[in-house]
């Protein structure tokens, strides 16, 4: 099973290799950013999510796969 930070940044790098985004307006917090890339059990707080979902302008589909990461993440 893929892994919160493994999901992120597949979508992530597809929204910045397309220049839909830029990492500045993504609404990625530095430290949330360092921990997906350091931490593999790390996953970025559901209000933070909400957030950034909304400003990379995700797709339902994408915005549900991360969330429910989120929402598991919370049960722990």
């Amino acid at each position: 099973m893929a892994t919160f930070a493994q999901v992120f940044m597949r979508i992530y790098d597809r929204k910045i290799a397309s220049g839909e985004i830029t990492f500045s307006r993504s609404g990625i917090q530095a430290g949330d950013f360092t921990r997906l890339c350091v931490d593999g059990e790390f996953v970025i707080p559901k209000d933070r999510l909400q957030v950034i979902c909304e400003k990379m302008k995700l797709t339902d589909e994408e915005r549900q796969q991360l969330m429910a990461f989120a929402e598991e993440a919370e049960k722990r």
